[in-house]
């Protein structure tokens, strides 16, 4: 029982690590996408792809935890447990949010984007909506 409180501590740890960076990535966008200047459009290329590789680390160590969970919690629990695999569709909505967000920097890092502030700031939003549902799906368990 203990390994499995320390497994959902870490589990929990590294996602607030990884929203922390896809919540402020966009932010970079946004501001990007609003500069004219060379140098200051050079500056966030660098940050938005640091922040990336540095929190897609998190991303993998939060879903192997969550998966090391699953486990030792057992099939049946697994089964029985609607509200998890709701979660588990709205982590693999968020996962392909975070790979989206490597297209981006690619186009930004090459001088492609097309995409407003306005749109960043919309796209920001999804996250926060994914942790609000993930939160209350985990925490209250309401299937």
């Amino acid at each position: 029982m203990t390994s499995l409180l320390w497994l959902k501590a870490f589990h929990v740890i590294f996602m607030v690590a990884w929203f922390a960076g896809i919540f402020y990535l966009p932010r970079l966008f946004v501001n990007h996408a609003e500069t004219d200047n060379k140098d200051i459009s050079e500056h966030f290329k660098g940050m938005e792809r640091r922040l990336l590789y540095f929190v897609t680390p998190f991303a993998i160590f939060t879903i192997v935890l969550g998966l090391a969970m699953i486990f030792l919690y057992g099939h049946a629990w697994f089964v029985q447990s609607t509200w998890l695999h709701i979660k588990i569709t709205l982590v693999i909505f968020l996962v392909a949010y975070h790979l989206y967000c490597f297209k981006l920097v690619k186009d930004f890092r090459e001088d492609k984007n097309t995409r407003s502030g306005k749109f960043y700031r919309l796209f920001n939003e999804i996250p926060v909506l994914i942790l609000f549902a993930v939160i209350i799906l985990a925490y209250v368990k309401p299937f």
